[in-house]
């Protein structure tokens, strides 16, 4: 063996080649003839231009390589499947079955896999027709594929049955099963079949085991159930498995329960990104946009490179504290890493520098976005209206309906919130009567709310509290709230009894409301009424949290 051919093979065995480096090695590989004689050369060269994001190199080496192999041909399928190609990753599955090599269960699992990121149910059940000819019905890795991809496109009935036809399930296959059913909801089927695991002994759960499990907890109701999975991972030493850890840490940051989130947080060695990023999202949601920010730049500071996700959670804590510092460099980010083409990163960074007053720049970013969707119109459109700008909100509504693009509901909330601050009476109500009768969407609370007070702060009281009689019954909090402030603008105590009425029935504890009456009042001259107002709220229990220290990270919230 010459000295150049083992050095081919060392480099054909790492993982990763830059695309210049590839380039040599095909170059060298071709000039050797090895690329015609064995595939196992060509194999290793398209799987390097795949991961280098050079698609059309790894379809155009596939074309000129004479002998294919099953691996060629998976390697082939996985990167037109990669790039989101589907169509030509079944099209070249289907060449394959004119030809002698025959698919493996490899094979049928990559193309399982781009059936259901493609959301196409009807060819994921051609694929498991073909599984099934081909004899691979009960091969565990076909069969985890399956589950996992019934499972993804919320078909649990069927993902169940091809569980259900393995008589004996390995770890992998029952670890699909398990995520399948936390996926689609039914927790406590995930949570029985945990169970059967721990009790039959054959297959012990390990950490994939778990971190299904937590993953599909998603309502606060579970937060006792995940609570028990941390105590199991606890005793079991699961929770120094850093996959486990970070679904811990994003499970506790979904509850909100940040004080937990961060306890686990501070035991791992080494956070991953994803841990980083589920803390760091978990206290923007929660409100603390500080500690948000705090979290960032000790990420930043440990080397991690935020996705375009993170950076979104990031921005909005940069809003909610007008950081207009932290903001500005985290755009800067964005520019070095082409993240600006993510529309998502692009409706935030215009909340972003709107919320900051910095109309001008929220305008340029929105204009410089190529794929404007709802969201960026939705962006821009609340921002003018935050800033008094209501001429320019409806041109941008008007342009977005010419666009073909669909309102939706924040789209109301936002002109609704336009029309308020610019004491728009008539093309408030227009807008609301046009959400519902030409768009049919139905109205929320906000939508509620904002009526209210474009009307009682236009000093229609009587319409504002009709309005809320017409609405059906029980009328929520924020609603009444909204007529009580009005009538504290305007000093009209007749109604702000009556709304405080229904608001001390509702919340008992909330004593801002009192305050609010006999402020009220107060400016009537009705001392006696004010005083009696404020002595009540000495009367009222109003529970309070006690303060929990987010550094000493406790396990409890």
């Amino acid at each position: 063996m010459s000295i150049q051919f083992q050095l081919l093979l060392l480099e054909l065995s790492k993982p990763h080649q830059t695309l210049s480096r590839i380039k040599q090695l095909h170059a060298l590989v071709t000039r050797t003839h090895l690329l015609y004689n064995d595939p196992f050369y060509a194999t290793k060269i398209l799987r390097f231009y795949a991961i280098s994001n050079h698609l059309p190199s790894a379809g155009n080496l596939f074309d000129k390589t004479p002998q294919r192999s099953v691996f060629l041909w998976n390697s082939i399928i996985r990167a037109y499947a990669k790039f989101h190609r589907f169509s030509e990753a079944l099209s070249l599955y289907t060449k394959m079955l004119r030809t002698e090599t025959k698919p493996d269960n490899f094979t049928f699992a990559c193309l399982i896999r781009a059936c259901y990121e493609n959301f196409d149910l009807d060819g994921l059940r051609i694929v498991h027709g073909g599984v099934i000819v081909s004899g691979f019905g009960l091969n565990s890795v076909c069969c985890s594929a399956l589950v996992t991809a019934y499972s993804k496109l919320s078909n649990v009935s069927e993902a169940s049955r091809v569980f259900s036809g393995i008589i004996d399930p390995d770890l992998v296959l029952l670890n699909s099963m398990i995520s399948g059913y936390t996926y689609c909801g039914f927790w406590d089927a995930g949570v029985r079949l945990f169970d059967q695991m721990r009790k039959t002994r054959k297959q012990q759960p390990d950490g994939y085991t778990l971190v299904g499990l937590i993953s599909g907890l998603m309502d606060i109701s579970l937060l006792g159930l995940g609570q028990g999975v941390h105590g199991f991972c606890l005793k079991s030493g699961f929770d120094s498995n850093a996959y486990v850890g970070s679904a811990l840490v994003s499970m506790y940051s979904r509850f909100k329960c940040m004080n937990s989130a961060y306890g686990v947080f501070s035991s791992l060695s080494q956070p991953d990104l994803v841990a980083w990023s589920s803390l760091i999202t978990g206290y923007s949601q929660s409100g603390y946009y500080k500690e948000a920010l705090l979290f960032y730049r000790n990420m930043n500071n440990e080397g991690k490179r935020a996705d375009p996700i993170l950076i979104s959670s990031i921005l909005v804590a940069a809003a909610q504290s007008a950081d207009l510092v932290i903001g500005s460099s985290i755009h800067a980010y964005v520019l070095r890493h082409g993240f600006e083409a993510n529309v998502m990163v692009s409706s935030v960074l215009i909340d972003m520098y709107l919320k900051c007053g910095f109309v001008e720049l929220g305008i340029r970013v929105f204009e410089s976005t190529r794929n404007r969707n709802v969201v960026s119109y939705n962006s821009v459109i609340s921002g003018l209206g935050l800033h008094g700008y209501a001429a320019k909100a409806f041109i941008l509504f008007e342009e977005m309906l010419d666009k073909g693009l669909k309102p939706d509901e924040s789209t109301f909330s936002a002109l609704l919130c336009t029309c308020c601050h610019a004491g728009l009476v008539k093309n408030g109500q227009e807008f609301f009567r046009r959400m519902m009768d030409e768009f049919c969407i139905s109205p929320r609370t906000e939508h509620y709310v904002h009526i209210v007070k474009l009307l009682g702060m236009a000093g229609e009281l009587e319409e504002a509290y009709n309005f809320i009689l017409s609405l059906m019954q029980p009328v929520d909090s924020g609603i009444w709230g909204a007529l009580l402030s009005c009538c504290d603008i305007h000093g009209n105590s007749e109604l702000a009894e009556i709304a405080s009425q229904q608001l001390f029935d509702k919340e008992p504890g909330k004593g801002v409301y009192r305050v609010m009456l006999s402020n009220i009042y107060a400016g009537q001259g009705r001392w006696n009424n004010a005083k009696t107002t404020r002595d009540e709220i000495e009367n009222v229990e109003v529970s309070k949290m006690p303060g929990i220290s987010w550094i000493r990270g406790s396990f409890s919230q």
